[in-house]
């Protein structure tokens, strides 16, 4: 198991939750945003299967576990300040809960 980085250790030892984007590793699609526990990110490093913290089930959530479109990680990086982590992922089907390939698909218009 690597080691985790300070920055993360202290964000999840201060009680906080890490933000999470899910992007595909070869179109680059921004998928979803989720959140991640220290549990979570250790389970996801170790199965190589996406798993987050759901905040409204307040339980570990592994990504496609009910619905199939599971999120196969291919890498993880994190940004400066440590509260941000960026997977990599090869995704099985959709990765929206409403059946959309992308959580981002609802455009807010700049007029």
């Amino acid at each position: 198991m690597p080691n985790l980085p300070t920055a993360l250790l202290d964000r999840f030892a201060a009680g906080e939750l890490i933000a999470v984007i899910a992007q595909d590793a070869a179109s680059k699609e921004v998928l979803m945003m989720a959140w991640m526990s220290e549990e979570s990110l250790n389970l996801t490093l170790k199965t190589k299967q996406a798993t987050y913290w759901s905040r409204t089930r307040n339980s570990l959530w592994v990504k496609g576990e009910s619905s199939g479109h599971y999120q196969e990680v291919i890498s993880l990086t994190y940004d400066c300040d440590g509260d941000c982590i960026l997977l990599q992922v090869n995704q099985t089907g959709a990765a929206c809960h409403t059946g959309e390939r992308t959580c981002f698909h609802t455009e807010i218009s700049l007029a």
